[in-house]
């Protein structure tokens, strides 16, 4: 999912932005301009005058694509406008209402201060979105209190993480924007089924309010992936993924957990409130936890191109290679070595050959099973272990991928900056059979590069299949009679 709670879904977090290295088109042509922006006269260098970075002219913002900014100024127009209106017709908080927002308010800033370093480390490290806990405070608010006292809890949690987000201000308002209309839109469907007396519950009923808070959490979180998804998807330079848009795999487990312990402190603040310290203690647990998850993928991953790097590869690799072994199944090994690669960064610059690698390790995870193994093995060299799969099954796929990956169409710059398109690549492909080519994840390797060698010395642009090993057959067992 596409976000960060508490910042929950906050697009702008390692996501490229613009603020601090875009430059205006006049100034990277080295035209002269005034203070107005326009061309100065002939003959006239004076610099423009330098501008407060609070100056609204000086946001970078503006260098954004317009398609970006009307979405940017629509949804923040529409967001405010449905949390005032619902904001109106809400209910007066009552004395009960303020005890328990200040029991959420006290919990969230207790969070917050105390994983506050940790959470700049996450942000540094994230490179799409960024989940963490504070939902665990928001939604509950968004059940139990009135919408008034509901977005007053997202003001706290806001403000906070102002001192640790150092965002853009226009990515922070956006964020913030969209964590009180998730509030506001979840409120409305909660109240919709009510009204709800838990403490009067029991049997079957008690199975109906859990489907409501289910339906609750999923308003929740689609409200933050249409407007967080939307931004991140119109702000990417490029053609974006369905990971950089709405998160992985582990980034949807750890929002749909957040979400669920949300619904926990909620059922808890209206039974027993005091108990409520213990999901604070959970999220600074829980916020550890999911720090030391990120530390341990990062170094399984190649920063690059997000497939295994060799590390993780290898590890994957030879838990797949020992099933494989002990079910007496095959197994087949693809190396990938990218055609004249050194080519495309003399001619367009290093930053495109790192686009390259990038689509292509997309293009690779989308032509492949689930099950398979995808790792970079360095340079501009890919491996893919397949397993419990046959020769004819192995060649089919391995010039799937290399058929999709001469079909690519990669759009990036050249040296200047300009846009260009890069096409038509090609790759030779080297692939090893389980056992028959080695018996060993090194075997198989070396199996697998040699076969590289030999497409690349008859042509290029091929797969070719190591040569059979020849093994010795088992000595027979000995006499000791």
């Amino acid at each position: 999912m596409p976000a960060e709670t508490g910042d929950r879904r906050q697009h702008g977090d390692g996501t490229g932005d613009l603020d601090d290295a875009t430059a205006t088109p006049a100034a990277q042509s080295g035209v002269p301009v005034t203070e107005r922006g326009q061309a100065s006269p002939e003959g006239d260098q004076a610099a423009p005058p330098e501008r407060h970075p609070y100056d609204p002219r000086a946001w970078a913002l503006w260098q954004r694509p317009k398609r970006f900014i009307a979405f940017l100024f629509a949804m923040e127009a529409v967001g405010i406008a449905i949390m005032v209106v619902a904001t109106m017709n809400s209910a007066n908080p009552g004395r009960t209402d303020w005890v328990r927002f200040a029991i959420l308010a006290v919990g969230a800033t207790a969070h917050i201060q105390l994983t506050q370093r940790q959470e700049e480390r996450r942000r540094d490290r994230s490179h799409t979105v960024l989940i963490d806990l504070t939902a665990v405070w928001t939604f509950p608010a968004a059940v139990i209190l009135p919408l008034s006292l509901t977005l007053s809890i997202i003001a706290i949690v806001r403000i906070q993480h102002w001192f640790i987000a150092r965002r853009p201000a226009h990515n922070f308002v956006f964020s913030s924007v969209t964590h009180g209309v998730s509030v506001t839109l979840a409120s409305l469907t909660f109240a919709a089924f009510g009204p709800h007396e838990w403490g009067r519950i029991s049997g079957w009923d008690t199975l109906g309010e859990f489907g409501v808070l289910i339906v609750t959490g999923m308003v929740f979180e689609a409200v933050q992936i249409a407007y967080i998804g939307g931004i991140l998807a119109l702000g990417s330079p490029k053609r974006p993924s369905i990971s950089t848009v709405l998160g992985n795999t582990a980034d949807n487990l750890l929002e749909a957990i957040t979400i669920g312990l949300g619904a926990v402190t909620a059922v808890l603040l209206l039974i027993m409130p005091p108990m409520v310290i213990v999901m604070a203690v959970v999220t600074v647990v829980f916020n550890r936890l999911a720090e030391i998850d990120q530390l341990q993928n990062d170094a399984r991953t190649d920063p690059k191109t997000g497939v295994l790097n060799m590390r993780g590869w290898s590890e994957s690799a030879d838990r797949a290679l020992g099933r494989t072994a002990r079910s007496d199944d095959n197994l087949a090994l693809l190396m990938i070595d990218l055609d004249h690669f050194k080519w495309i960064n003399d001619t367009y610059g290093h930053p495109a050959g790192d686009d390259v690698l990038r689509d292509v390790a997309r293009k690779l995870d989308e032509v492949t099973r689930p099950a398979d193994v995808i790792g970079r093995f360095g340079g501009e060299e890919f491996l893919v272990l397949l397993p419990d799969i046959d020769e004819t099954a192995a060649k089919l796929a391995a010039e799937r991928v290399r058929s999709a990956i001469a079909e690519l169409h990669i759009v990036t710059t050249d040296k200047r900056g300009s846009r260009v398109t890069i096409s038509g690549r090609t790759t030779s492909i080297g692939a090893a059979l389980f056992p028959r080519h080695g018996e060993s994840l090194e075997e198989l390797l070396h199996a697998s590069d040699a076969a590289v060698y030999v497409a690349k010395e008859n042509g290029r642009n091929q797969v070719r299949f190591a040569q059979d090993v020849d093994r010795p057959p088992p000595s027979p067992p000995t006499d000791q009679g």
